[in-house]
């Protein structure tokens, strides 16, 4: 039973083959998915992905990269999507230095007032991080996210900022990275970050993991993440299958 955590269903690369893509990770044992939706096309594409699915849900936010666009208005309509009831998390949300479309001073303001609603309606959050580590933490410090907590995405920091994240009330999830040969942070992550506070995820249609790097990525290959965290860790791929589905059912407030 795996829980991929972070998919892109709602992207166009699906457009041709959703059905197909879908069938092809429940074959491969994913019994739950999160779609994230980033700016209003792919929310109101999550919302129609969940509404045909009952074992898919949704989280809702603003892309960094994104934020230079986002309104008030956006904001407003962010609380509203979030109160469908399998909309389960906000985000994702951040900084992402990286690009550049956003000033580092809109991304900032954007991503407090998100934790700020999150707080207001109690819900956990989903963080984006590009080359923004420190800024992130002091942000997620002075806002006392850690009253709702939530999820550090595709984590590729160090062994250290991730106890940082783990003190403030989040879990570290980890994608198709890990499965890199010479992904040493994320491999030492896995081995030292304790199982109960550790998810999956692919990010797909991004970061597939070996051997499928460079390609499409898909929910199943979730499966992989899992194999090579259980390989890491010197435990059963159902211990870790098991453990981060039941992280991810308690962070998303899954019954």
């Amino acid at each position: 039973m795996l829980f991929d955590t972070h998919v892109h269903l709602n992207d166009d690369q699906y457009a041709e083959d959703l059905e197909d893509t879908i069938a092809r990770a429940k074959n491969a044992g994913v019994e739950y998915m999160v779609v994230v939706g980033f700016d209003r096309k792919t929310i109101q594409r999550a919302l129609e992905i969940i509404s045909e699915h009952e074992f898919i849900y949704a989280s809702v936010g603003w892309h960094p990269v994104d934020a230079i666009d986002m309104t008030e208005e956006d904001l407003i309509w962010l609380e509203e999507v979030a109160a469908h009831p399998k909309v389960v998390a906000l985000g994702e949300m951040g900084l992402d230095y990286h690009w550049d479309k956003s000033p580092k001073e809109i991304q900032k303001d954007v991503f407090r007032k998100q934790i700020r609603l999150a707080k207001k309606i109690n819900m956990p959050i989903i963080i984006h991080n590009r080359d923004a580590t420190q800024d992130i933490i002091q942000i997620l410090q002075e806002e006392h996210a850690e009253e709702v907590g939530g999820i550090m995405h595709c984590f590729s920091g160090s062994a250290e900022v991730a106890k940082q994240c783990m003190d403030l009330n989040f879990y570290i999830s980890l994608g198709g990275p890990v499965t890199f040969k010479n992904a040493k942070k994320p491999k030492e992550v896995a081995i030292q970050v304790p199982l109960d506070r550790l998810l999956i995820e692919t990010d797909c249609p991004y970061l597939a993991p070996h051997p499928y790097r460079g390609k499409r990525n898909e929910p199943s290959y979730v499966r992989l993440v899992a194999e090579q965290i259980a390989d890491l860790k010197g435990i059963s791929l159902e211990e870790v299958a098991l453990i981060t589905t039941a992280n991810a059912k308690k962070v998303f407030g899954i019954d």
